[in-house]
C-alpha cells in the first residue's frame, strides 16, 4: 500500500461522506464509536440536487436522532407548500391527472413524522454539521480511499489527500464502503453489480425561472410531469426563489446541451428564458451488488445498489442500510454484539434492496414520454375524451409511485437470523391496508401516545422491552437479568395506556434499536438468555 506517513488508528474507517456515509457515522458516533470519514469533496456542490423527497422512514430516523426538525427550517419547501404531484399537457396548458398526499407527504398517525421535500445537498450539509458536532466522529475532507486491505485482526485503508497527493494509512477494526457507483471499496473487494441498465438517456438540468411558478396554470406541486411531444419530462421548484429542476426524458448529453432552454420552454409552454445553472445527464440503473461484505468491510446505499430515481427510494434506501449496519458495528463494538450479528446485514438489507429495485424499475417501465396520445391539447369533446383516458391511465400506472406507504413503512427482516420465529410477515395488498399488529421483523407500528408523543420516543437507545397492560413485573425482571448478564443494554418501557394491547396483538415486544420487532408475546418464553443471546447474534437460529 503506497504512503509514507505512519498508520492512524479508529474503529470505523468509511469511504464516502454523503448521506449514507455521514448517517452511518451518525449512527456510530452516537453510540460513542470512533470512526472517520473520508470524502474527496471539500464542498457540497448546489448544482445537482439529486435526491429531493426524504421520506417518511428517513424522517422517522432524523426524529430518532433528534434533528428531524433542524431539516424542516432548512428545507427551502416547507411540508405545506404542496402535496401534489401533477400530470399536464405543459405548465400553463391542461391538467391531466393529480395525486394529492405523494411521496408520504400527507399527515397522518400511521407514523412519527411525514415526508419532507428537500434537495439532497440540504440533507448533506445538515448531516455534515450533525457529524462534525460529534466527538467520537473525525471528518477528512479533501481525502479519497485508493485500496482496502483486511486480515481477521484489522482493515487497513489507504487514503490520499486529493490538494497535495499524500498518502496515509488507516487502520480500522472494520471498514465500510459509502462511495457510490464508482466505489473504490467495492472494487477492493471484488464485488460486481449484477442486473440491468436502461436504454433510454435522461438529461437533467437546474434551472432559475423566477416567474415560472406564478405562471403555472396548476398551483403548486412539488412535481410536475409534462407530457408533450416537445419536453416530456417531470419537474418542480426547489426552492420559492426560482429555482427548478428539470428530467427530460430520451434526451441524450447532446441533445440536452444544445437544445436545454427549448426543452424547458417546451416543458413550460411559454419561451420561459431561463437561465440553466448546470445540467446531469444519466441512464437509470437496476443493479445489486452480488456480496456486501467481505470479511471486515461491508457495502452501503449506492456502492451496494443502484435504481432509478422514481418514486424516491435510493437515498432513502442507503440511509436504511446505514442505520441497520451502524447499530450493528456499535453492539459488536462495544461488546455486547455477539458474532452472528454482522452476519445479518446482507440477510436482512438484500431482500429490502432487491424489492426497492424491482418497484423503482417498474416506475422506470411508464414516464413522460410512454404517456404520449393524440388530442390532449385538443378543445371540446374531442380533447375531453382524450384527457379523460389519458387521466384514468396515469392513476392506474403511476399510483404505485407516489402512494408507497408499504414499501416504505411495511418492509419486513423475513428469514432474519436474528429475529426469533422470523417467517414469513402478512404483506399489505396496498397503503389502505397497513400492518397494524406487531410481528417480528416488522417496524413496530406506529401510535400516538399524546400530543406529538410518539411511541417511538419511549424506545432507548439500543434493545427496549415494550411491556403492555397485562405483563406481570416478574416477568420483565427475567428479562431484565438476562439481559444484564450478558451487558446487553436494555430498556424497559411500560406503557399501561387502555387498548394499546389489543391494538397491537401481544403483552409484550422486544424492539432493536432500528424501531423493528425481535421478538413478540403475552409471556417470556421459557429459554430467556437463549432470546438474548439469538438477538443479539450470539445464539443458535
Amino acid at each position: 500500500m503506497p504512503g509514507s506517513a505512519a498508520t492512524r488508528g479508529t474503529q470505523v474507517a468509511i469511504s464516502g461522506g454523503g448521506p449514507v456515509g455521514l448517517a452511518t457515522a451518525i449512527e456510530l458516533g452516537r453510540r460513542g464509536v470512533h470512526c472517520v470519514v473520508i470524502e474527496p469533496r471539500v464542498t457540497v456542490s448546489h448544482a445537482r440536487p439529486r435526491c429531493k423527497t426524504v421520506n417518511i422512514r428517513t424522517m422517522e430516523h432524523l426524529r430518532r436522532w433528534g434533528i428531524a426538525e433542524r431539516l424542516r427550517e432548512r428545507a427551502p419547501l416547507s411540508v405545506d407548500f404542496s402535496r401534489d404531484v401533477v400530470f399536464c399537457t405543459s405548465l400553463t396548458g391542461w391538467e391531466l391527472s393529480r395525486f394529492t398526499g405523494a411521496l408520504s407527504l400527507e399527515r397522518g398517525d400511521r407514523a412519527a413524522e411525514i415526508g419532507q421535500q428537500a434537495p439532497q445537498y440540504v440533507l448533506e450539509e445538515l448531516l455534515r454539521d450533525v457529524a462534525a458536532e460529534l466527538e467520537t466522529v473525525t471528518l477528512r475532507y479533501g481525502w479519497s480511499v485508493t485500496d482496502v486491505g483486511q486480515d481477521e485482526a484489522e482493515v487497513r485503508v489507504s487514503v490520499r489527500d486529493e490538494r497535495s497527493g499524500t498518502h496515509e494509512n488507516l487502520a480500522a477494526d472494520y471498514a465500510v464502503g459509502c462511495d457510490g457507483g464508482r466505489s473504490a471499496v467495492r472494487e477492493a473487494i471484488g464485488a460486481k453489480y449484477v442486473g440491468e441498465q436502461a436504454l433510454r438517456p435522461n438529461f437533467g438540468m437546474l434551472f432559475r425561472a423566477p416567474e415560472l411558478l406564478a405562471r403555472t396554470a396548476h398551483g403548486p406541486a412539488v412535481q410536475y410531469w409534462t407530457v408533450n411531444v416537445h419536453a416530456p419530462s417531470f419537474m418542480g421548484p426547489i426552492d420559492l426563489a426560482g429555482t427548478w429542476f428539470i428530467g427530460a426524458v430520451g434526451v441524450d448529453r447532446e441533445t440536452g446541451e444544445r437544445d436545454g432552454a427549448a426543452i424547458i420552454d417546451g416543458a413550460a409552454g411559454y419561451a420561459v428564458g431561463a437561465k440553466i445553472l448546470s445540467t446531469d445527464p444519466w441512464t437509470a440503473r437496476m443493479q445489486l451488488v452480488d456480496r456486501a461484505r467481505v470479511g471486515r468491510v461491508f457495502l452501503a446505499g449506492d456502492a451496494a445498489h443502484l435504481n432509478p430515481p422514481f418514486g424516491g427510494h435510493g437515498l432513502n434506501t442507503g440511509i436504511g442500510d446505514a442505520v441497520d449496519l451502524g447499530w450493528k458495528l456499535a453492539a459488536v463494538l462495544e461488546g455486547w454484539g455477539g458474532p452472528r450479528l454482522l452476519d445479518s446485514y446482507e440477510p436482512e438489507r438484500r431482500p429490502i434492496q432487491s424489492r426497492v429495485i424491482a418497484a423503482a424499475a417498474a416506475n422506470n417501465r411508464v414516464l413522460a414520454s410512454d404517456l404520449l396520445a393524440d388530442n390532449l391539447d385538443a378543445p371540446g369533446e374531442l380533447g375531453d375524451r382524450a384527457r379523460a383516458a389519458a387521466d384514468a391511465r396515469i392513476q392506474a400506472e403511476k399510483h404505485a409511485e407516489f402512494h408507497a406507504l408499504s414499501l416504505v413503512l411495511d418492509l419486513a427482516y423475513e428469514g432474519s437470523p436474528i429475529i426469533a420465529a422470523a417467517g414469513s410477515v402478512r404483506q399489505p395488498a396496498d397503503d389502505d391496508d397497513p400492518i397494524t399488529e406487531v410481528r417480528p421483523g416488522a417496524r413496530l407500528p406506529h401510535v400516538w401516545l399524546g400530543p406529538d408523543h410518539s411511541i417511538y420516543d419511549e424506545l432507548g437507545e439500543d434493545l427496549t422491552l415494550l411491556a403492555l397492560d397485562g405483563c406481570a413485573s416478574s416477568e420483565l425482571e427475567v428479562v431484565a437479568r438476562a439481559a444484564e448478564a450478558r451487558h446487553v443494554p436494555l430498556r424497559i418501557a411500560h406503557r399501561p395506556e387502555p387498548g394499546l394491547q389489543e391494538r397491537y396483538g401481544c403483552c409484550l415486544a422486544l424492539v432493536r434499536p432500528d424501531q423493528h420487532v425481535a421478538w413478540c408475546g403475552d409471556r417470556v418464553p421459557q429459554d430467556v438468555p437463549g432470546l438474548i443471546d439469538l438477538v443479539r447474534g450470539a445464539g443458535s437460529a
